[in-house]
């Protein structure tokens, strides 16, 4: 088997955190990956936006969010992850596909031995665009900003670069302050 060289941005740069976003969803679930240095500049490594539309089955769907996300874990070596947390639409239909896609991706990441932390959707605007009511263009944009992305980036994948950024500025701060993530919970 001839082994090929790996491309610079699938080796995590020393001192950096390497963390994986993932925005779950059944007909797409956005990827990113970022780098994060001790003092808080963040990298962009790699997103995606994984296509379920080719599967009528549903189950099929979620087969293919637990191979690909498993595929793209294998590959870049995240240390950490994070996911969005499900909120509750108005078709309950729709809650329980996209319950059963957070699911597929949560399995596939803790499948790859890497814990997960979850975010709602308010506070990855808040962390990345200054406010819970930010809307997905304005998400697009500063994830493109504070990752120094040219073009445009999809709307799934800049999802789930958001929220590995929220979940990068997250950590920096409990680090800041002392607080372990352990005993950091929020109140509802």
């Amino acid at each position: 088997m001839l082994s090929l060289p790996i491309p610079e941005s699938r080796i995590p740069i020393p001192g950096t955190i390497r963390i994986l976003g993932v925005d779950p969803g059944s007909q797409r679930t956005g990827v990113g990956i970022i780098d994060v240095d001790a003092t808080g500049k963040s990298r962009h490594v790699f997103h995606t936006a994984l296509n379920l539309l080719g599967n009528h089955d549903f189950a099929a769907r979620l087969k293919q969010i637990f191979d690909e996300l498993g595929a793209i874990i294998a590959e870049y070596a995240p240390q950490e992850a994070a996911i969005e947390r499900v909120f509750m639409a108005r078709n309950p239909d729709s809650a329980l596909k996209l319950g059963q896609a957070r699911g597929a991706a949560i399995c596939a990441i803790v499948h790859c031995g890497l814990g997960v932390t979850e975010y709602a959707a308010r506070e990855v605007k808040q962390a990345v665009v200054g406010t819970g009511a930010g809307d997905k263009t304005q998400v697009q944009h500063m994830v493109g900003i504070l990752l120094n992305h040219p073009g445009r980036l999809q709307a799934d994948a800049a999802d789930a670069l958001a929220i590995a950024l929220a979940h990068a500025h997250t950590r920096s701060s409990l680090q800041r302050i002392g607080i372990p993530r352990s005993a950091w919970r929020r109140r509802r």
